[in-house]
């Protein structure tokens, strides 16, 4: 079983962040993308270098997964994925995209989708779909505020 908690942006959770996911938005679509090594999509993302800050990759990611070129992006939570006894930590993205260069070509990434909606066929079935929902209640607070 696989259990994601989500803590505020600032948590420090003592270890090294491993991930940072950015959920994304052009033109009221969502952004997902496919590896090119996989049939099924996933949340722009990745591995935090040694050399960076979660931020840094989190605009990284986005960029060279998606070709996002112009974006608004927030951090809206660090989280936490336990499955079979480990916990690994992330960060949790939102960007707001305004402008897209083609996806480069030095990306393992092959597709950028735009969806209304969650795709059925995830790469991470079992986490993806809670951060997803994270960032649509995160934007709705926002909305209402």
């Amino acid at each position: 079983m696989t259990e994601v908690t989500f803590f505020n942006p600032e948590f420090d959770p003592g270890t090294k962040l491993i991930y940072s996911i950015v959920v994304a938005r052009y033109k009221n679509k969502w952004l997902f993308v496919r590896h090119h090594k996989r049939e099924t999509l996933e949340i722009a993302g990745g591995h935090i270098e040694d050399n960076e800050s979660p931020d840094e990759a989190a605009k990284r990611e986005l960029s060279e997964e998606t070709g996002a070129k112009d974006f608004l992006i927030d951090c809206i939570a660090t989280y936490s994925v336990r499955k079979k006894g480990t916990t690994g930590f992330g960060r949790l993205y939102f960007a707001e995209v305004t402008n897209l260069d083609p996806i480069p070509e030095s990306s393992e990434i092959a597709d950028l989708v735009q969806m209304d909606h969650l795709p059925d066929k995830l790469t991470h079935p079992d986490i993806q779909p809670q951060l997803f929902k994270h960032v649509q209640e995160y934007l709705k607070s926002k909305e209402a505020s």
